[in-house]
């Protein structure tokens, strides 16, 4: 069954709120094998929001809304609904009711617009919120077999609803759909173009699974997609084509769905038995922040010093005066000094040393904005890198991060 999302609500439109609706809804769709085809997004206006959904209506079996059943004279997705599938409006007494009991029991006084959410198209099946006061409603179309689905726009309303109502009516409505399933292969260090052409073959020649390459924050995404009768079988489709696919970026692969880059170190670390300390200094401390985003990385980590000046580099990093006065602070011999220096003065079995011009300042002609250097000393020796990433501050920030982190995975794969 063909599904269309419709998220309304200005405030989506102008950006002032982001929208997290549509991936929950999407996602949990998915997992019950309904096909998501369309996303779509329109503002509190009547005209604008009627054509809207007679447009999903025509693409689609079932079309949910999310937004647009509070109490203001803004809130107008159940009107217009009932407009479009030409149903009348009716005052559902046990629902303003609920509405009532909700004000009392918290002792607020309720104003006398929060009763509109008690009016409902004609035939609705109510769906009762037990997280706050717009109930939702399910209302079919006799004619056509398609069903409007609406459901509030808070997050904890919306998920809470759906999950105890809207499921078990799909399931009883629609029966068994199958499933449809993802896995996502999470790559660093190879770009798009590059990476795609890899496996161009597979990209080419899929039906099912699919294949899709999404660039995420530096990080490149394989996602493969497949369905099939149960989620068995959809995860055996997966399977088999992820084991041609491996081989060919295996290098690059760092982690499987929501494992991080920190996670797939942090797990590398603790099966070497190995600790790290770290001399930031472009980064400011990022690179051990994220490291300690892992639970239990205090098994692993030992210490980081944010080396910023000079004085700090020599006084609390041991980095020798005659390399910075030779060199610079932003050179390969003060990173691999950093990451010496670190490894001995807090006693751990790696050091790291980062050093760079994250800008906007501070560049010269020969050391331009971006330029950054990245040393590692451990049981392999030391090893340094030079980067020139692009962007702002921000964003030469992070990629030096994700850069510092995945070197570190491959030096640990490789002792």
């Amino acid at each position: 069954m063909i599904v269309e999302l419709v998220s309304t609500g200005t405030e989506l439109l102008l950006g002032q709120i982001i929208n997290t609706n549509a991936p929950f809804l999407a996602a949990r769709l998915n997992e019950l094998g309904f096909s998501v085809l369309y996303q779509t997004t329109v503002g509190d206006n009547r005209a604008r929001m009627k054509n809207v959904l007679q447009t999903a209506l025509e693409r689609a079996d079932i079309v949910i809304t999310s937004g647009g059943l509070g109490p203001t004279q803004g809130d107008i997705t159940k009107e217009v609904t009932a407009d479009v599938l030409h149903k009348s409006m009716y005052f559902h007494e046990e629902s303003a009711e609920r509405i009532r009991r909700y004000f009392a029991e918290r002792r607020i006084c309720m104003s006398d617009n929060n009763l509109r959410q008690a009016m409902m198209p004609d035939g609705a099946k109510i769906v009762e919120n037990t997280c706050g006061t717009a109930p939702g409603v399910i209302v079919e179309d006799q004619t056509t077999g398609k069903i409007i689905i609406n459901l509030p726009g808070p997050p904890h309303e919306l998920s809470a609803m759906f999950n105890t109502s809207v499921v078990p009516y799909l399931k009883e409505h629609y029966g068994i759909q199958g499933a449809i399933m993802s896995r996502v292969l999470r790559t660093y260090g190879l770009g798009e173009s590059a990476l795609e052409e890899k496996i161009q073959k597979f990209i080419l020649s899929q039906s099912n699974p699919t294949l899709a390459l999404l660039v995420r924050n530096g990080e490149i995404n394989v996602r493969i997609t497949a369905s099939a009768v149960s989620e068995t079988a959809a995860l055996q489709l997966i399977t088999d084509l992820e084991g041609q696919i491996r081989p060919l970026i295996s290098e690059y692969i760092f982690g499987i769905d929501d494992e991080t880059m920190e996670n797939s170190v942090g797990s590398l670390l603790l099966a070497k038995d190995l600790t790290i300390a770290l001399a930031e200094s472009c980064t400011g401390g990022l690179v051990t922040s994220r490291i300690t985003d892992v639970p239990g990385s205090s098994r692993y980590l030992t210490g980081t010093v944010v080396c910023y000046s000079n004085e700090i580099k020599v006084a609390q990093v041991g980095v020798p005066e005659h390399i910075l006065a030779a060199e610079g602070a932003v050179s390969q011999k003060t990173a691999e000094s950093m990451a010496r220096g670190i490894k001995e003065r807090y006693l751990s079995d790696i050091g790291i040393g980062i050093t760079g011009i994250a800008g906007p300042g501070g560049a010269t002609a020969d050391k331009p904005v971006g330029l950054v250097y990245i040393a590692i000393d451990g049981p392999a020796g030391i090893v340094g890198y030079q980067h020139y990433f692009n962007g702002n501050r921000t964003d030469v920030k992070h990629r030096t991060a994700l850069a510092a982190l995945n070197h570190l995975r491959q030096y640990l794969l490789i002792i």
